[in-house]
């Protein structure tokens, strides 16, 4: 019998934002896989979790994924990090895959689940929803994303001046997530449309390193990957 693997979302960074459902996941696979760093420090969803984990009681199985666009790199990256997963399922054992947030918004998990379907049609595939870190910094700025017939948009930031800048005169509210690399264009744009009121930022909303940005301080500030900014008008 093959085993069952699971994309759980384990929410944006605080680990009382676990589900009651992903809590019980993590309890039954006897195969917790997770993003693992290359320098071996632990991943940000490997830390959400861990308050849950007795050490010495689950098969942790840490998969890298490599940081490249180099497709050769990529492809045997992902041929290795998916045989690793079946190794452990064609023996009948499930397997929980964590990710921060939600499975299927941005994640990680949405390209192993599509090989593993490609691969191994067989496999038996389920998500947990998990909380998202644009639920989460809606939460802790006090921010309402929408009512009535408000329109909302999610946007990977990127340097793309005329984008960035049509996605927020077009919408009530944008999420730009990446938004940490191409912070100087972000401001530049909010200033033009006199909005950079209505911007908020907020890096590894809550977490216990979550940092609530003042935009004054923004044009100077290293700012890291988890990262994002909410414009509400």
């Amino acid at each position: 019998m093959i085993g069952t693997l699971y994309g759980l979302g384990v929410g944006p960074g605080d680990p009382e934002l676990l589900t009651v459902k992903a809590f019980r996941k993590l309890k039954e696979a006897p195969v917790i896989a997770y993003p693992k760093k290359r320098k071996g420090s632990k991943s940000y969803a490997q830390r959400i979790i861990d308050v849950y984990i007795t050490p010495g009681e689950k098969e942790m199985l840490g998969l890298v994924f490599p940081m490249t666009k180099d497709p050769d790199i990529l492809e045997r990256e992902w041929s290795n990090t998916v045989e690793l997963v079946w190794e452990k399922l064609k023996t009948g054992k499930d397997v929980a895959f964590v990710t921060e947030g939600d499975p299927l918004l941005y994640s990680t998990f949405i390209h192993m689940m599509n090989l593993v379907k490609e691969r191994y049609p067989e496999v038996n595939i389920q998500t947990v929803p998990g909380i998202s870190s644009i639920n989460g910094a809606a939460s802790r700025l006090g921010i309402a994303l929408a009512e009535g017939d408000d329109h909302v948009a999610i946007i990977p930031a990127r340097d793309d001046y005329e984008t960035m800048k049509k996605a927020i005169v077009e919408n009530d509210c944008v999420i730009f997530i990446k938004v940490a690399k191409v912070m100087d264009l972000m401001l530049q744009i909010l200033r033009e449309l006199d909005l950079v009121e209505k911007a908020s930022v907020v890096t590894k909303v809550t977490s216990d390193e979550e940092i609530i940005w003042d935009i004054q301080e923004l044009d100077r500030a290293e700012l890291e990957y988890l990262t994002l900014m909410v414009v509400r008008k």
